[in-house]
Parts: C-alpha cells; sequence; structure tokens
C-alpha cells in the first residue's frame, strides 16, 4: 500500500482539515508513517496568516528537496492557505513540488495523485467552491477516536480586517446546513467522543443556508456602546444552532467554539451560554488592540468600549467563565500610547490566555498601504512587555484553582505517564492514576499544586473507571501520525 507522511502549519482549523487529509487518503488506500524517509507522499498542510509559517514552509520542502534526490519517486504536495494564496507561483519557485492543494479542493486529492503516479505533471488545484460549498465531515474510524473532535460549521469570512490574508486565502463566508452538523455531532459522540469544538474563521457570524433554525432575535437592555441598528446587524443564527446541537445530542458532554468575533458576542449568544450546560465555560475572544485608533486602522468593527461591555456582559451572565484573546503588536502607526492601552486593556480583563503576535506584512491585505513603520526591535520589546503581563495574569488565575475540585476530560497520558486533560474553564490539568484509566471521560480532580500554564492534581473519584493495562517492558508508547507545527 502507498504511504503518506503530514505536517501542518497553523491554526485549529488546519488541524481539522489535517486530520480529514487523513481521512480521504485512508480511504483511497494510503497508510500514515511517522517519518518522511517512509513515506511514498509527505504533504504540507500550510499556513499563511503568519509570515513565519511560510518561512517554516520552505525550509520544510528544502530538506524533502535533498531527501528526493535520494527517491526521485516521493511525491511532495504542499495544500492549504499558502497553496491557495501562491498557487503557480509556489511551483515556480520551488520545482520540487509536485502538487498544490488549496482548502477546498482536499475532496480531489485522490484523483490528482492518481494523475501525478501515472506520469502527470506538476498539478496546481486551488479555487474557493463558493456556488456550491463542500464541508469535510469527519470519518473516523472507530478505533480512531479521540475525546474531542472539531466539526465545520462555516469557512471563510467577510470581515476584511485590514491586516488579514484569510478573506483572499478561505474566500468569503459560506456556512453549512444546521442539520448536517446536528448529523455529524450526533455520530461522533455515538463513537465515543465526549467534546465538540465548533470552527468557523468567524463562527458566531453563522447562518443556516436551509433556514431551518429560529432567529435569534436580540435579548435584554441595549448596549450602551452599540447603535440599535448595529446590533440587530451583529446578530446572527449561532445562538439558535448551538441550541439545536444541545436538544438534539444530549449525549455531548462539553461543547465549545473558535473563533468568534466581539461584535458577534451578542445577547442571544450571551443567554445561550448562561442557560446550555454543555457549553464550556471559556470563550476564546480575539482583541488584538486595546487602542480605538489601532482598532479602526485594524477594520476591526468594534471600539475598547464595546468589546468590555459584551466581556463584562458574559460574565454577569456565567460567573467563573475565562477569556483569552489574541493581540497584533507594532501594527502599523501603532505608537507607545496605543500600546500602552493594551496593556491596560489585558490587565482590566483579566485574560486567562493571551497569544501574542508581532505584526507581519502580509500579501494582498489593506494594511500594505499603511506600511510597516514600527521598528523590529520595538516589536520585540513590545511582545516580550505583553507576554510578561499576561504571564503574571495567567499564573495567578492558576494559582486560585489549588484546593478546588474540577471537572477534567482526560485527553490521554503525557510524557511521564501521568494523565492530561483541560477543565471546561480550558485550564490545562495532570494527574497520576495507577490502578484505573481515565482517558476520554470527565473525572472530579483536585487541584494541589499550579504551574506557569497548567495544574497538577489527585483523581478524586475512581468508580466506573476501566482498569489500566499494564505496559510491556520496553513498549513504546504509539506516536500520532499528524505531528502539529506552530505557525
Amino acid at each position: 500500500m502507498p504511504s503518506y507522511h503530514l505536517v501542518t502549519f497553523g491554526c485549529q482549523m488546519n488541524q481539522h482539515d489535517s486530520d480529514r487529509i487523513g481521512e480521504v487518503l485512508h480511504r483511497a488506500g494510503y497508510e500514515p508513517r511517522d517519518r518522511p524517509e517512509d513515506a511514498d507522499l509527505v504533504l504540507l498542510n500550510t499556513c499563511s496568516v503568519r509570515e513565519k509559517a511560510e518561512q517554516k514552509l520552505r525550509s520544510e520542502v528544502g530538506r524533502l528537496a535533498l531527501l528526493k534526490r535520494s527517491r526521485p519517486d516521493l511525491v511532495i504536495a504542499v495544500a492549504g492557505c499558502v497553496a491557495q494564496q501562491e498557487g503557480e507561483r509556489l511551483l515556480r519557485r520551488m520545482p520540487e513540488i509536485d502538487l498544490i492543494v488549496g482548502p477546498d479542493r482536499i475532496l480531489d486529492l485522490p484523483e490528482a495523485l492518481s494523475e501525478i503516479e501515472t506520469g502527470g505533471l506538476p498539478a496546481v488545484r486551488t479555487g474557493f467552491d463558493v456556488d456550491a460549498p463542500r464541508f469535510l465531515e469527519a470519518r473516523p474510524e472507530p478505533n480512531g477516536v479521540r475525546p474531542s473532535a472539531f466539526v465545520t460549521v462555516m469557512k471563510g469570512c467577510n470581515e476584511r480586517c485590514s491586516f488579514c490574508i484569510v478573506p483572499y486565502t478561505r474566500g468569503p463566508e459560506r456556512y453549512r446546513p444546521a442539520a448536517a452538523i446536528v448529523d455529524e455531532v450526533e455520530r461522533l459522540v455515538s463513537l465515543g467522543v465526549r467534546e465538540v469544538t465548533l470552527l468557523g474563521q468567524t463562527v458566531n457570524s453563522y447562518r443556516d443556508p436551509e433556514r431551518s433554525l429560529e432567529g435569534s432575535p436580540e435579548e435584554g437592555e441595549p448596549w450602551q456602546h452599540t447603535r440599535k441598528e448595529r446590533a440587530r446587524d451583529d446578530e446572527s443564527e449561532f445562538s439558535a444552532l448551538l441550541r439545536r446541537i444541545v436538544a438534539r445530542v444530549p449525549g455531548l458532554q462539553r461543547l465549545r467554539y473558535t473563533s468568534p468575533h466581539p461584535r458577534h458576542l451578542t445577547r442571544s449568544l450571551i443567554r445561550a451560554h448562561a442557560e446550555l450546560a454543555p457549553l464550556a465555560r471559556h470563550v476564546h475572544l480575539p482583541v488584538q488592540s486595546g487602542s480605538d485608533r489601532v482598532l479602526r486602522r485594524m477594520i476591526r468593527r468594534y471600539s475598547v468600549a464595546e468589546y468590555v461591555e459584551r466581556v463584562e456582559a458574559l460574565r454577569r451572565a456565567v460567573p467563573g467563565i475565562t477569556i483569552s484573546t489574541d493581540v497584533i503588536v507594532g501594527f502599523p502607526g501603532e505608537t507607545e500610547s496605543d500600546f500602552e492601552a493594551t496593556l491596560a486593556l489585558v490587565r482590566q480583563v483579566e485574560f486567562c490566555g493571551l497569544f501574542g503576535f508581532k505584526y507581519s506584512p502580509r500579501p494582498f491585505t489593506p494594511a500594505l498601504r499603511l506600511g510597516d513603520d514600527v521598528p523590529e526591535e520595538e516589536k520585540s520589546e513590545r511582545l516580550a512587555r505583553l507576554f510578561e503581563v499576561a504571564e503574571q495574569l495567567k499564573r495567578e488565575q492558576l494559582n486560585r484553582r489549588v484546593g478546588s475540585i474540577e471537572s477534567v476530560l482526560v485527553e490521554g497520558t503525557g510524557k511521564r505517564g501521568e494523565f492530561t486533560g483541560r477543565t471546561e474553564r480550558n485550564e490545562i490539568v495532570h494527574f497520576e492514576s495507577p490502578r484505573v484509566d481515565p482517558t476520554g471521560h470527565i473525572v472530579p480532580v483536585r487541584i494541589e499544586q499550579a504551574f506557569n500554564n497548567s495544574l497538577f492534581g489527585v483523581l478524586v473519584d475512581e468508580r466506573g473507571l476501566p482498569p489500566r493495562s499494564t505496559p510491556k517492558p520496553n513498549e513504546e508508547r504509539p506516536r500520532r501520525g499528524l505531528p502539529l507545527v506552530a505557525g
């Protein structure tokens, strides 16, 4: 049987696409391999949100080119956002590549690979399925199901933030029918999945193309910092989708979503968080900057006051909910006072986690017209200061968990044999369990110690859990076939 090795750069959407790529290749008769040296096909699933990810692609292709000199039959394929962005240009710059596949053309992989294997020339398959959207549906083998799974609800983006290349690489917003989403969640839960994360570039802008959901009217008092007309435009059918999933799939124990846009954190969505038990008590809500002037230049379509007002409303509705975020430093025109405003916002909101990035110019984005006038040294210095504040906030929040009993969804074992999982607030928890195997279960863990980025605790109740198998001497722990490379 032919074999493949798959490397993933970037975000959760790319990780989801890689899982689906693996399933498509498996159905086409391919077997996964842990090392590129052992594979007939090496596929690089790429991200273009940050320049660093493209640099990693060039580096990976350079290493594979050396391997291809000794193995001319090795097929090198590039998928994902860089494939969509660069297309033919990528083939001209890197002639070692045999196949370019955009995010909407993953289902074409078997046919394209068959053509290459029979002597076909290097090929480019890109373009968006705007007229007839196709969504990659999870089809895991029963023995390959993990406790958590991703389910796509929409793809593309209409926001047009000035720094972001996603509308160019993923296309306009296209929504998946609610019935298909519910069916996939129901099937995954029947196979043993405990937690589902709904995916989309602006996931909470969702609208059902088949119009089967009841509307989500704005409920409660009007926003102080958002005009009533704007608030109506911000509404979507996402909260109705969440309610449909919870009602139709009672076996689902935990429900998450990423990545939402702050302007679609509406009254109806906040109410869903308060009323739907499976919804996790954590939201990742990208803010990007704490300066209104910079937010306008970013075309983010909300103010700092609007962001704070909506976060505070969510916290009143769901006490104890945690908020994480994304921040860009060194955006064109960002002054020291703009950056200080970002630090002030981070302290005010008390984010539980923060992904910080230095601004890097991306092709085809409106921000290119603004120049790149913040020196690289200043970007690095600001990013270090941002991380210092964020890490202190995270340590304080984790320390407050010591002594509490947390519900942990166990995902598997760590490097030292301890079990690892996450709380509903998305905190990483490690604990030992020598007698039982709680993988795939939500279990109570008493937190005894806080580290910089995680917690350590003791399993409180072992009842109903299967016994832990004793590994054979020198037995290696199985490795995943889809390595994930951070972008």
